[in-house]
């Protein structure tokens, strides 16, 4: 609603797309919708599309369950993987999702990001000469 106000003081998109966060795409499409329809059609929307399968307090069960490590889900490698993500999401929802949406889940919702195991060379051997 901000750009509506900023239109009306005769503020140009290029001026507006110079606000932190606004493209200069973003600028010219929300000039054009305001010229045709006004400032209410630059109203937030809300979220079209499907809806998650997982209310917010199930990725919370879920992000506790995930944060007490992979050992006591009873998995011998302390790692997770998509599909053991994906099958510690059944037990603790009884939602079964997709390895994408188990990645989106991770990524988006929960915050964590990809970590692969750091590989080291084992430590030389000592032969007890010396």
């Amino acid at each position: 609603m901000r750009a509506a106000e900023l239109f009306d003081q005769g503020r140009s998109g290029a001026e507006i797309a110079r606000m932190p966060g606004v493209s200069d795409e973003s600028a010219r499409r929300w000039k054009r919708v305001w010229e045709k329809d006004g400032a209410d059609a630059l109203r937030r929307r809300p979220a079209t599309g499907r809806p998650p399968k997982l209310d917010e307090a199930q990725v919370e069960r879920v992000r506790t369950a995930l944060e007490q490590g992979a050992q006591v889900d009873g998995f011998e490698a302390g790692l997770w993987t998509l599909g053991r993500v994906g099958l510690v999401v059944e037990r603790v929802t009884g939602v079964r999702l997709s390895k994408a949406s188990v990645w989106r889940l991770l990524t988006g919702r929960l915050g964590w990001g990809l970590q692969r195991p750091e590989r080291r060379a084992a430590a030389p051997l000592s032969c007890g000469t010396g």
